[in-house]
């Protein structure tokens, strides 16, 4: 089924109370998809040309679509991007069911892109999509190209103190308590609150990109679910936290055979910046940028930076298809990890691609603020 054949929105979903329109940027396109259980809104950009790979997008906890513009801009010339919004977030109202587990989430993104048909995709997670993103691509290979994961939302044995807030979010009467004592807060002070929470520099938010958040949030505050979708979204990743087996994030991280790339902030308030080493060494076929300025959201902060980065995934990636087909491999999984051991300093001759890839980010960085990147060794 192609996207243009996609079942409409129920009609559920026009009792919901009218509020702001949703701000869609100069060459975006919103639409609504109804798929069981949930309606789901899609941002899309045009691609530049034809034949591009297809591109899904997955937002963190308490974002929307909106937060992968500046990156959909970035990559319209190499991906055919689309973004989505989450059950409950950004202009999707809340899943019938109610239920806003880390596995229900997943669930969302599997139907939609068995619906659309346009898998395997280039999958991109940040925050609590990339919890989500992590357990698509290890459940569902086959709807996986490559996996980018910025700053992924995987569990923590000691949480910084900036991030407990949010975790406190999923403690029943918690929300309720919080609402009350803010009922006074203006959008823009929320706004303020979540950028210094969010940027490693909240400077580098511009007048209108402050307004438009502003907005957004007088939006979403009219909404009656707001808080709830919020709630019931951290208590789901904090329960995701404590599976064991098969269904840790931990072991699925383990699982995933999509090439994946993993980005970490220095000035990260939410995820931890000592996980990326953890994470590169837990995606088998991994390898790491990380921004020392940058906060939870690089691909907000640094938009450049991330894309090219992505651009050398890709480009690595078709290599690698190229090279399996020339000389005819059919084990993808021994191909995959052979790879993978080159790539991040586990097998002999990393080193030398770990150096070209960090001058080159390097370079990027510091043309989009001074900012010093490292492309690490992940096996270190």
């Amino acid at each position: 089924m192609s996207s243009t054949e996609l079942p409409s929105a129920p009609a559920t979903a026009n009792v919901l109370p009218k509020v702001a329109t949703v701000r869609v940027a100069e060459g975006e396109r919103l639409r609504s998809v109804g798929l069981p259980g949930i309606t789901l809104t899609v941002r899309s950009r045009p691609p530049a040309r034809e034949g591009l790979p297809p591109a899904l997008y997955v937002h963190g906890l308490g974002g929307s679509s909106q937060n992968w513009s500046a990156l959909m801009e970035q990559l319209e010339g190499d991906v055919d991007g689309e973004a989505v919004d989450l059950p409950g977030f950004g202009d999707s109202p809340p899943p019938d069911d109610g239920d806003y587990s880390i596995t229900a989430h997943a669930r969302a993104v599997i139907r939609y892109l068995d619906a659309c048909g346009r898998g395997p995709v280039h999958l991109f997670g940040n925050s609590l999509g990339g919890a989500v993103t992590t357990r698509v691509a290890a459940v569902r290979p086959d709807l996986v190209r490559t996996l980018t994961l910025v700053s992924p939302a995987l569990p923590e044995i000691r949480v910084q103190r900036t991030a407990a807030p949010t975790a406190l979010l999923a403690v029943p009467g918690v929300t309720a308590l919080f609402t009350r004592l803010t009922r006074g807060w203006t959008a823009e002070q929320r706004v303020r609150g979540v950028m210094h929470l969010c940027y490693g520099d909240p400077e580098r938010v511009t007048p209108e990109g402050f307004r438009n958040a502003v907005e957004e949030m007088e939006r979403r505050l009219q909404l009656p679910y707001f808080w709830d979708a919020m709630t019931r979204s951290a208590r789901g990743l904090v329960n995701a936290y404590t599976l064991g087996g098969q269904h840790a994030l931990w072991r699925q991280a383990e699982r995933v055979l999509a090439p994946t790339l993993l980005i970490y902030g220095g000035r990260d308030q939410l995820v931890g910046y000592r996980m990326r080493q953890r994470a590169a060494r837990a995606f088998r076929d991994s390898r790491l940028l990380s921004l020392p300025e940058a906060g939870h959201v690089a691909m907000m902060e640094y938009p450049e930076v991330v894309a090219r980065a992505v651009r050398e995934l890709l480009a690595e990636t078709d290599e690698m298809a190229e090279t399996a087909g020339t000389v005819g491999t059919v084990d993808m999984g021994k191909t995959g990890g052979s790879a993978a051991e080159e790539r991040t300093g586990r097998g002999e001759g990393a080193a030398g691609a770990v150096s070209r890839g960090a001058d080159g980010v390097g370079d990027r960085v510091a043309a989009a603020g001074g900012d010093e990147a490292v492309t690490e060794n992940a096996g270190s």
